[in-house]
């Protein structure tokens, strides 16, 4: 009987009780887009992603903004995400609205809660996620091929 006991439990444990993989805890949050809508970070786990943490009076989010935009759409299993902090709703639709920046969705992280559990402490920062949930910080602004590099190295 202490053998069947076992063998239950090492099943389930194999198996996993509730039949899904947890999501990492960066990802559990929600927050409103620039349009208002609800998003939810854990909708991109189990996928590749990159996250591109902005504000709209930075220099350089401004020079790279058009061509982040273009490579979202170059690559395409790639879920892109803008997450904008550090200044006015209406600055940051001016910004996406002024750059063209239609590939993507931008979430207003206002009280800058996003950008804290990532670990962002300036702008631009590149969070590029794994499938699994895990992910690495870039910050600065790479050349496009060095963006379009890490992107073909999440999907393969």
């Amino acid at each position: 009987m202490r053998i069947l006991g076992v063998l239950l439990g090492v099943v389930l444990l194999l198996t996993g009780c509730a039949g899904k993989a947890p999501t990492p805890e960066k990802f559990q949050f929600t927050a409103k887009t620039l349009e208002g809508a609800e998003f939810r970070g854990d909708k991109i786990v189990g996928q590749p992603a990159v996250l591109w943490f902005w504000t709209p009076w930075c220099p350089s989010c401004n020079a790279e903004a058009e061509t982040v935009d273009g490579i979202a759409k170059r690559h395409d299993k790639v879920e892109f995400v803008g997450v904008a902090a550090e200044d006015k709703l209406d600055a940051m639709k001016k910004f996406v609205s002024d750059h063209r920046m239609t590939a993507f969705p931008h979430l207003a992280d206002l009280d800058g809660a996003v950008w804290k559990r990532f670990g962002v402490t300036a702008q631009p920062t590149f969070a590029f996620v794994r499938k699994d949930g895990t992910f690495e910080l870039l910050t600065g602004s790479p050349t496009e091929e060095q963006l379009d590099q890490r992107l073909s190295a999440l999907v393969q």
